[in-house]
């Protein structure tokens, strides 16, 4: 059954903030700086490696307890230490952040307020601009 013409409105708007938040909330969560190639492959490997690491303290286990729980518990530690390396954000600075001289947008204040004081903020001026 096709939508009438309000409905379709009203999903379209919908849409169009949901993708403005999305937007929103991923730039914020990276804060600016992209996640590094290197960082990606090298934690992947280091995961890949903890995982193999697990399953042969689990073939070990049956033979010889204590190295199987050793070798286990240090394979779970790399996959835990090789997810963390590649999710994390390049250390340098990012372009746009290099560009505006301070890592944040430019002609935006460093104000000294409070996280919730930023926030409620920016919620006015998002709803003011509708």
């Amino acid at each position: 059954m096709p939508l009438s013409e309000q409905e379709q409105r009203l999903l379209d708007e919908m849409e169009r903030h949901l993708m403005q938040n999305d937007a929103d909330v991923v730039h914020a969560s990276t804060a600016g700086r992209p996640l590094s190639y290197r960082n990606l492959v090298l934690g992947a490997i280091v995961a890949i490696a903890g995982l193999i690491a697990v399953v042969a303290g689990v073939a070990l286990w049956s033979s010889n307890t204590v190295l199987g729980v050793v070798i286990g518990v240090v394979g779970f530690i790399a996959m835990i230490v090789g997810v963390v390396l590649a999710i994390s954000p390049s250390s340098g600075p990012s372009s746009a952040a290099s560009a505006t001289g301070k890592g944040g947008r430019p002609g935006a204040p460093r104000s000294s307020s409070s996280f919730m004081d930023r926030m409620n903020e920016r919620w006015d001026r998002r709803q003011q601009g509708q």
